[in-house]
Parts: structure tokens; sequence; C-alpha cells
């Protein structure tokens, strides 16, 4: 595998930025503090945790090298979905929002992209829709 492949952006990016300019605005006198929710819903226990996650996964993937086997693949695809599943339960259970959990299942697909799956593919091959992969094992 290229270790010079283009990997998306982590969704914990833009919960980190979304914090910030919230504490901005709050510092600023810009925002009314009963509308600030963001370092509630993004604490930071949980924007590290699902790095951490994200990371190993990201790493799972480069190690691949070409044409990984479908149970290579779909086993990377379970043991993040399960390290998601143990921080969200981590945070009681609200960890991912609806919001999050798209944004989650979009960067598992972009970072198999990345890695050259073609994951419409994988999942027929597996008798799923194109968007089912992570169902099997997902909790949020």
């Amino acid at each position: 595998m290229d270790q010079t492949r283009s990997l998306p952006a982590r969704p914990t990016v833009d919960w980190r930025e979304g914090r910030a300019e919230e504490a901005a605005a709050l510092a600023a006198g810009t925002l009314d503090p009963e509308h600030a929710h963001l370092a509630q819903l993004f604490p930071d226990s949980m924007l590290e945790a699902t790095d951490a996650v994200l990371a190993a996964f990201e790493a799972d993937t480069a190690s691949w090298g070409a044409a990984p086997s479908d149970e290579r693949i779909l086993g990377a695809v379970e043991r993040v979905v399960l390290a998601l599943n143990a921080v969200n339960e981590e945070h009681d259970g609200a960890a991912y929002e609806t919001d999050e959990r798209e944004r989650l299942c979009a960067y598992i697909d972009e970072v198999l992209i990345a890695a050259g799956v073609e994951v419409g593919a994988l999942a027929a091959r597996q008798g799923l829709g194109r968007h089912e992969i992570t169902d099997a094992w997902r909790d949020w």
C-alpha cells in the first residue's frame, strides 16, 4: 500500500473546530451560553478516543498492500466499528448522534476508497447495500 495516499480529514477535525468557534463566540459575547452545547457534545475524552480508533483503522488499511481480501477489509471495518462502539459506551451511549454517525460511516468508506477498495463492489459481494458495510457491528 502506498504510504503517501491521501486520507480524508477525520470528523474530529470539524468537531474540534466547531468547539473552538463556539468558545470564541462565547468569549466575545456573541453567543448566549444557553445556546452553547458543543463542548458538552464533543468532550475531549470522546475526541481523543475517537481519534485513537480512527488512527488505528488508518494504520490497518495502510498495511494491506495490493488487493486485500474481503475478509481482511471486513475485519478492519469490524474492528473500527467495535472500537467506536466502545467509545460510545464509555460516553453513556451518547458519543455519536445522527450527524456524527453519518460522518463516521462516510469516513470509514473514504478511508477504504483511499486504500483502493471499491466499497460498492465489496458490499455487493457480501449481499449488502452500498452503505451497509458497518451495520452488522454498529451499535451507535
